[in-house]
């Protein structure tokens, strides 16, 4: 099979190219923008890869995503292209829209034409995966969980972007005939996170002993996935789940922020006692709150596991271990991006 694996250059869309070419025998073609959390250095090892190729392109570009999906004879979509941090949402809401928003719209109409010119048989493998955010449903009490039936109510721009997006594809589908399936996925963490979100941030400003900023009281609770697991569930929803579902996807890894911070300055401590900023818990510094924070989320993923048998293999603990590890023996690849376009500096404080 061919896969057009959208926003490839980007987190989760490097390791879910990393995924397929180590994992299985698909051809991955990755179409991304390069915007500034885009970082060909994440796929440096796949260059050379016959079955892998690189096309520079915007998801809002009709005719360039339709000469890819012709040229390259798609076989699966798995659309992972979004603008994706809260407090950038906060700032500048209007690239969210024209990305997520309206991006996503393009690449459906796309993918429908070409979908209606397909012969019988490649009709009926062809697939759609819409990879989306548990952010969609809004914010959770002390109690519960997301489940796929969970009504929206997104929160921050970019959440919203998000559940428009899933709104979207799902209409493809019930109107149109497009045979797409979603997944809402917790948050991720793992090798090539840009470094503007949480874990990256405590991480390398530890090592470059700045402050660790934790918003608000930092009690906030997200649950926690490591990336190559769900590169794995994204695997198992574009090939096996049922048409016109979704999905979510979590890590079984409820967390408070203040914990995360904790121990990674634990680890840190661990793989570097001789640091000079060695106990990294001193840097932890409180600063004001993202508005319109949400509280907790949580994600019921019983749906995937009885369905599709899958489950996070990797708890909190062995993950983060991972991750840390990754960061400190990969420092050419954040340091490159810590000297040019992002330099730790807070943003999404909406002023």
């Amino acid at each position: 099979m061919n896969i057009l694996i959208t926003g490839g250059a980007g987190f989760i869309g490097s390791n879910l190219c990393h995924y397929l070419i180590k994992n299985t025998d698909h051809n991955v073609i990755n179409f991304d923008k390069l915007t500034y959390a885009g970082n060909l250095e994440s796929l440096k090892l796949l260059v050379n890869n016959h079955r892998y190729t690189f096309v520079e392109g915007d998801i809002c570009d009709a005719e360039l995503v339709r000469n890819t999906l012709s040229k390259y004879s798609i076989n699966y979509i798995m659309h992972l292209a979004a603008e994706s941090h809260v407090d950038r949402s906060i700032d500048g809401p209007k690239d969210f829209i024209n990305t997520n928003i309206i991006g996503t719209y393009n690449l459906l109409e796309c993918a429908r034409n070409y979908y209606n010119f397909l012969p019988k048989e490649l009709k009926e493998t062809f697939r759609f995966l819409h990879v989306s955010t548990d952010e969609v449903y809004g914010s959770l009490g002390k109690e519960g969980l997301f489940v796929e039936h969970t009504a929206y109510a997104p929160n921050s721009p970019y959440s919203a972007s998000k559940a428009s997006a899933d709104h979207l594809v799902r209409a493809w589908y019930h109107t149109f005939g497009l045979p797409v399936v979603i997944s809402n996925c917790s948050n991720n963490y793992g090798p090539y996170q840009f470094p503007e979100k949480l874990i990256p941030v405590m991480i390398l400003n530890a090592l470059e002993g700045k402050t660790l900023p934790v918003y608000g009281d930092g009690k906030q609770i997200r649950d926690w996935l490591y990336v190559e697991d769900h590169c794995k569930a994204l695997y198992l929803i574009l090939t096996r789940g049922r048409l016109g579902e979704k999905y979510n996807v979590g890590g079984n890894a409820e967390k408070e922020n203040i914990d995360i911070v904790n121990t990674i300055c634990s680890l840190l401590d661990e793989f570097i006692p001789n640091s000079p900023q060695a106990p990294h818990n001193k840097l932890i510094t409180y600063v004001v709150d993202r508005p319109g924070h949400d509280k907790r989320y949580a994600i019921d993923f019983s749906k995937l596991n009885s369905e599709l048998g899958w489950k996070p293999e990797e708890s909190f603990a062995t993950g983060i271990r991972k991750t840390v590890k990754w960061y400190l023996d990969n420092q050419e690849w954040w340091q490159n991006i810590r000297s040019g376009v992002y330099r730790g500096e807070r943003i999404g404080l909406g002023k």
